[in-house]
């Protein structure tokens, strides 16, 4: 009998696995090829293509705990998050308050544009008060807090009446999040803007090589125990043991263990581990995710390019929500210019949605476009793109959100949850979990130590 199974091998499921170790496991992933889950990036010489999960929080946190563990090296994100193309006209400069004056738009939209950026700025300040550590408190207590902020209503009511160029400034950049403005809770809405306003104050790090380093390092320490290409079909937790049913190349296996990690997303975990409690089993399928369709473009440019220096520029309008420059994060370690760069675009919630059933050369063509369109011959200097769909890309939080939470982390006796799911700072949250779900299985194995014989 194992110690443990972990059913998932994102960051999440990765980061519980990490933790266990020592101790006799089975890590069972669904896919044939890869570990990783979301977290999806390749290094082609000097720069990264990357299609998932590429900010991660900063000192005190798990991450930081995770990559100082696993000797994988990561630095700050350098450059801005707030660059910003709308109306044919791209800023990355200057205080993100005076956009509104530069953006071509008439009067009335900047009034309307103005008026609603008065009522977020104060709100980000607070919800920035609110998720801020305090002395003494326990992470749950924290996280409830953040999901408590603006919980009943959504960020499309949050807005209220405004023009429609104000709606496409704010809800562009609120929709990263996965959810359009009318399903979004206020508060996430609101705690998105506090993550690219602050930056440093929120997952502001970046891992050299790209994300998938860190996973793949983890994967590998443990190498002789990951299953890939393991559909789980059912977990069942006895009073003294788990028992996993899964299918691998077309054979049903099982193994029991003396615990279970399951970082999968939410309806899955609802849908395989079939007798956990009433009361938990209808909050996971409450649960909402958004998807994701991510492009990465590698450039071959001889000379700077408008976009050098700024990492996040939001994109109202578009096919995608933002883009990404990756091509900074090699820009913020070199002294001159080297040629060429890496951009990912990203098209969360009905972006999503509109291109998901698209065959990849349609999408890449989409994407060309609009990026020719803001930065004009960007297509000619591609030389390899590519598109990757994820359909849990995240979940997002919508009115309401706080009331389940109580019921997701109330812990179970042999049957572990996690995943992103479980919290609101993303790849953190995955990590986080992860180690606590990891604690919490240890915890029973220790226990079962301690007693043998007694």
């Amino acid at each position: 009998m194992k110690d443990v199974v972990i059913i998932g091998g994102g960051l999440a499921g990765l980061s519980a696995a990490w933790r266990l170790r020592h101790w006799d496991l089975q890590v069972l992933e669904s896919d044939n090829q890869r570990v990783g889950g979301r977290i999806r990036s390749e290094q082609h010489g000097q720069y990264v293509m990357n299609w998932g999960g590429h900010m991660f929080a900063g000192a005190g946190s798990s991450s930081a705990e995770l990559v100082a563990e696993t000797g994988t090296r990561w630095a700050a994100i350098p450059g801005s998050l707030q660059g910003m193309a709308m109306n044919g006209k791209f800023l990355s400069t200057g205080l993100i308050q005076t956009y509104p004056f530069r953006i071509p738009m008439t009067t009335k939209d900047r009034l309307s544009l103005l008026k609603v950026g008065a009522r977020l700025g104060a709100d980000v300040v607070r919800y920035k008060q609110a998720a801020r550590r305090r002395s003494g408190e326990t992470p749950e207590v924290r996280q409830q807090r953040i999901f408590n902020f603006e919980d009943e209503r959504t960020f499309a009511d949050y807005i209220g009446e405004a023009t429609e160029t104000a709606k496409d400034f704010y809800c562009s950049v609120a929709m990263r999040s996965a959810a359009d403005p009318d399903v979004l809770s206020a508060g996430a809405g609101i705690g998105y803007f506090n993550l690219i306003w602050n930056i440093g104050q929120g997952l502001g790090n970046y891992i050299v090589g790209g994300a998938a380093t860190l996973t793949e390092t983890i994967a590998q320490s443990i190498r002789d125990r990951v299953e890939l290409g393991a559909v789980v079909n059912e977990v069942v937790q006895n009073r003294d043991h788990v028992v996993v049913h899964y299918t691998q190349d077309g054979t049903d296996h099982e193994v029991k263990a003396r615990t279970a990690v399951l970082a999968t997303p939410a309806s899955i975990t609802r849908k395989i581990a079939v007798n956990l409690r009433p009361e938990l089993r209808d909050a996971l399928g409450q649960i909402k995710y958004g998807p994701h369709v991510a492009g990465a473009f590698l450039t071959n440019e001889q000379q700077p390019m408008p976009y050098d220096g700024t990492y996040g520029i939001a994109t109202p309008n578009r096919s995608f929500t933002v883009a990404l420059n990756q091509g900074n994060l090699t820009r913020g370690r070199e002294t001159t210019r080297q040629p060429g760069g890496s951009m990912m675009t990203f098209s969360p919630a009905s972006l999503g949605y509109k291109l998901w059933d698209l065959p990849e050369k349609e999408i890449v063509d989409i994407y060309l476009n609009d990026l020719d369109q803001i930065f004009p011959g960007f297509a000619n200097i591609v030389t390899d793109a590519r598109v990757e769909k994820f359909e849990f890309g995240s979940p997002f939080c919508f009115p309401g959100r706080h009331k389940l939470q109580s019921e997701l982390t109330r812990p179970s006796e042999r049957v572990f949850l996690a995943g992103d799911f479980l919290g609101t700072f993303y790849t953190d949250t995955a990590v986080s979990s992860g180690f606590t779900a990891a604690q919490g299985a240890a915890s029973v194995l220790a226990t079962a130590r301690q007693t043998a014989g007694a």
